[in-house]
C-alpha cells in the first residue's frame, strides 16, 4: 500500500474527497515534503511593504514616528503605482504560503480628498491580486477623523469619505461593482473601520445600524496605549467597551492588535465570539508591545495572524512570535500547542476573512503549502511541530484552488518577487520626490 494522501478537487477548487494509503497516478499533482493547510493573511497593508528596513534610524522612536513615515508613502501613491506595488507584495505572500489576504484599505481618494473616477484605487488592488493569484477580501475603510475631536491631517484627507453615510454610499457601490467584474471565491468585498480614534462615535452607531450584517468588520482597537486613554477621556469607556455600546461586537468583527485590553475588553470580545488578529512581526517592529492572545482565546476568541506593515512576510515566523511572546509575557512554554499556531494561521484568518478554510476535509478549498523537513531549519524536527523550527524559506511549493502557484520561492506566474518589489519600491520613491501634480476635480461621488 502506498503512504501517500490524495486529494480530488472540483472545478472549484474545492476539496471533494481524500484518499490515504495510495500512491500518485498519472496526471496528479505531486508535492514533496511534509504539506500543511496555506497560510490565511488576516491583516495587510500591502503599501506599508516600501516601509521595511527604512524606518530604523534616527534613535528612539514609537509607533507614532513611524507613522510619520506611513504617511510619506501613502502620500506618494497612484492607482498604477498601488497596483505595480502590491502585485509585488501579493506575490511575495504567495511565495510564502498565504493563499488569502485581508487588505485593510483606506487610500481612497486622490491627496485632496477627491475621489478618483471608478473606485482605481480599489481596482488597482483587486487586478494586482488577480495577477498574484491569491484571494483578496478588501476590507473597504472608513476613515473620518483625525483623533477624538480632532479633523483630518492633511495627510489623511485621501483616507476620508467625508461621513458615514457616504462611506456606506460608496461602499455599496464598490460592492456592486466588485461583484459584476469578480469572482467571489478569488476577490470579494468586507468593511473596516479604522479605529475608534479616527471614526467618532455618532458615526459609530450610523454605521451600526446601516452595514450590512453579513459583511466582515474588521477594526484597529488598541494597539497603543494612549490611543485607550484618550477614549477614555473622550467617552469614559475603552475602544472594546464603545464598540459594544454601539452594537458592533459579533461573530463577524475581527478585533485587529488588541494589545493593551482591560480584563472587562477581553471578556467582551470573548463572550461576542469576535475573532482577535494578531500581527506579532509588526507589533513588535513597532514596540507595541504584547497582547494577551491566550487570555483572549480561552475567553472565547477565535485567534487569527496577520503580516500587517510586512516587517517581514513569512506566516511561519508570524506562528512562532505569536507563540513566543506568550512565553516571554508569561513565563510558560506551550501556550499555544502546534496544532492551534496552525489553526490561527489558516482557519482564523480564513474565517476572519468570511472564506472557506484551506486544507485537507472535503468541502475546504485545496490551498496547500509544502514544507521541505530535511533543511538547516528542519531537520530532525517532528512534522507535527514544524511550526517552530521552519520558515517561509523551507517552503517548496504553494497551490491555490488544486493548481500550482509557486515553486521554492518562485511564483509561477510572476517569477522572483524580489525585483518586482525592487522596481515598485524604486518607483514610488521617485514619485515622492517629484513635485506634487494638481490634483483633477472629479466631484465628489
Amino acid at each position: 500500500m502506498g503512504a501517500g494522501v490524495r486529494l480530488s478537487v472540483d472545478t472549484g477548487g474545492i476539496v471533494a474527497s481524500v484518499e490515504t494509503g495510495t500512491d500518485a497516478r498519472p496526471g496528479d499533482l505531486v508535492l514533496n515534503g511534509i504539506v500543511f493547510p496555506a497560510a490565511s493573511n488576516a491583516h495587510s497593508h500591502a503599501f506599508h511593504r516600501a516601509l521595511r528596513g527604512r524606518t530604523h534610524l534616527g534613535g528612539a522612536g514609537s509607533f507614532w514616528t513611524w507613522r510619520q513615515e506611513m504617511y510619506r508613502a501613502a502620500g506618494a501613491l497612484t492607482p498604477a503605482l498601488y497596483e505595480e506595488l502590491a502585485t509585488a507584495v501579493f506575490a511575495e505572500m504567495v511565495t510564502a504560503g498565504y493563499t488569502s489576504v485581508a487588505e485593510f484599505h483606506y487610500v481612497h481618494h486622490r491627496l485632496d480628498g477627491t475621489p478618483y473616477a471608478g473606485h482605481a484605487m480599489e481596482l488597482a488592488l483587486a487586478r494586482a491580486a488577480q495577477s498574484a493569484g491569491i484571494r483578496l477580501t478588501l476590507l473597504d475603510t472608513c476613515y473620518l477623523s483625525g483623533g477624538f475631536g480632532e479633523p483630518l491631517s492633511a495627510e489623511q484627507a485621501r483616507f476620508s469619505d467625508g461621513s458615514a453615510d457616504a462611506w456606506l454610499r460608496r461602499l455599496t457601490d464598490l460592492r456592486h461593482a466588485f461583484e459584476a467584474e469578480f469572482d467571489p471565491a478569488y476577490v470579494s468585498v468586507g468593511a473596516a473601520l479604522h479605529s475608534v480614534r479616527a471614526v467618532p462615535a455618532e458615526a459609530l452607531q450610523t454605521i451600526a445600524d446601516g452595514l450590512d450584517p453579513e459583511l466582515p468588520l474588521h477594526v484597529h482597537v488598541s494597539e497603543q496605549p494612549a490611543e485607550n486613554q484618550d477614549c477614555l477621556e473622550a467617552t469614559g469607556l475603552t475602544p472594546v467597551q464603545l464598540l459594544h455600546r454601539h452594537g458592533l461586537l459579533g461573530p463577524r468583527l475581527a478585533a485587529v492588535h488588541a494589545t493593551h485590553l482591560a480584563p472587562e475588553d477581553i471578556a467582551l470580545l470573548g463572550d461576542a465570539g469576535a475573532t482577535v488578529v494578531m500581527c506579532p512581526s509588526t507589533e513588535a517592529d513597532l514596540a507595541d508591545g504584547i497582547g494577551p492572545a491566550a487570555a483572549l482565546s480561552e475567553a472565547g476568541s477565535r485567534i487569527a495572524l496577520g503580516s500587517d506593515q510586512h516587517a517581514v512576510l513569512d506566516p511561519w515566523l508570524e506562528m512562532r512570535a505569536l507563540e513566543h511572546g506568550e512565553r516571554l509575557s508569561s513565563g510558560v512554554r506551550g501556550r499555544f500547542s502546534p496544532a492551534a499556531l496552525h489553526a490561527s494561521l489558516s482557519d482564523g484568518g480564513a474565517a476572519a476573512q468570511g472564506r472557506r478554510a484551506p486544507g485537507f476535509a472535503p468541502g475546504r478549498v485545496c490551498d496547500l503549502m509544502a514544507v521541505d523537513p530535511h533543511t538547516v531549519r528542519t531537520a530532525g524536527s517532528d512534522p507535527a511541530q514544524l511550526a517552530l523550527t521552519a520558515t517561509a524559506q523551507d517552503v517548496t511549493a504553494v497551490v491555490i484552488g488544486g493548481a500550482p502557484a509557486a515553486d521554492r520561492g518562485r511564483h509561477l506566474r510572476l517569477g522572483d518577487p524580489g525585483p518586482l518589489l525592487a522596481a515598485a519600491i524604486v518607483n514610488l520613491d521617485l514619485a515622492g520626490s517629484a513635485p506634487a501634480a494638481e490634483p483633477v476635480k472629479e466631484g465628489r461621488r
